[in-house]
Order: C-alpha cells, then structure tokens, then sequence
C-alpha cells in the first residue's frame, strides 16, 4: 500500500466516523427525546433537550469531517485548488458549527464563562440556571 493510498483510507475512515457520528448522535437524542422518563429535566423540555444533543452530534460530526478533508487534502493533492477548496469547505463548516454553538448554549463559542470544571463552560445551558439560582441565594448585607 502506498502512502497515498493509506492516507486516502485514513480520510475515508475518518469521514466515515463523522458521519456515524451524526446518525448515531441524531438517533439517540430522537431516542431520549422520546424516553418518557427523560421527557423532561436539567436541559428543560423534551424539545429542547433533543435540540442540544443533535446539535452535538453535529458538531462532534463536522469536526471530524474538517479533520477528514484537511487530511486527504494537504496529504494527497496540495495544488491550489485543493487548497482553495478546503480553506472554503473549512470556512463554512466553522460557520455552521458556530451557529451550532450559539443554538445549543446561547453564546458565541469565544463567550464560554468560567465553570468549575477547568475553566470551561458546559454546552447545555445549565451554568446560566446556576448562575441565576447563585445570584437568588445571595443576601443583602
């Protein structure tokens, strides 16, 4: 096997495990959504709760689909139209996961607040109910 064609298979494989990674994601969070048990929680409705989880499948999928793209692009065939056209795939994919970002958490992806787990902010929303249940516990000197 040649480099180009190990290269070639790493992307396919790669691409492959983007978009499992959006039909798996879309199937568990209809199965969730679904879940009367679940209908309802931390995330709110179950309407809103399938939203945030397709929309990190999504996510996790279009990172894995740029990461497919710049492989085999930059690997196999770096002319400048490969170049030109995965710096345009890459910029549009950004966009849709920013607009991902900003559906599932209500912020900019630059906007995260600090949390307690290392600096980062969960995507779920939940870190604004708890700051909002934070500033409701606290007195008034």
């Amino acid at each position: 096997m040649t480099f180009s064609e190990a290269v070639e298979l790493v992307g396919k494989t790669i691409d492959a495990a983007g978009v499992a990674a959006i039909v798996v994601g879309a199937l568990v969070a209809a199965l969730f959504a679904l879940d009367p048990r679940r209908r309802s929680g931390p995330e709110g409705d179950a309407y809103t709760a399938f939203r945030r989880r397709l929309g990190r499948a999504i996510l996790l999928g279009l990172e894995l689909l740029v990461a497919a793209d710049i492989i085999r692009t930059v690997a196999i065939s770096p002319s400048y139209d490969s170049v030109g056209l995965l710096a345009l795939v890459v910029l549009i994919r950004t966009f849709l996961s920013w607009s991902l970002e900003l559906e599932i958490s209500g912020r900019w992806p630059w906007q995260k607040g600090t949390g307690s787990r290392g600096g980062r902010a969960r995507h779920d929303g939940d870190d604004r109910a708890r700051a909002d249940v934070h500033e409701s516990e606290r007195t008034t000197p």
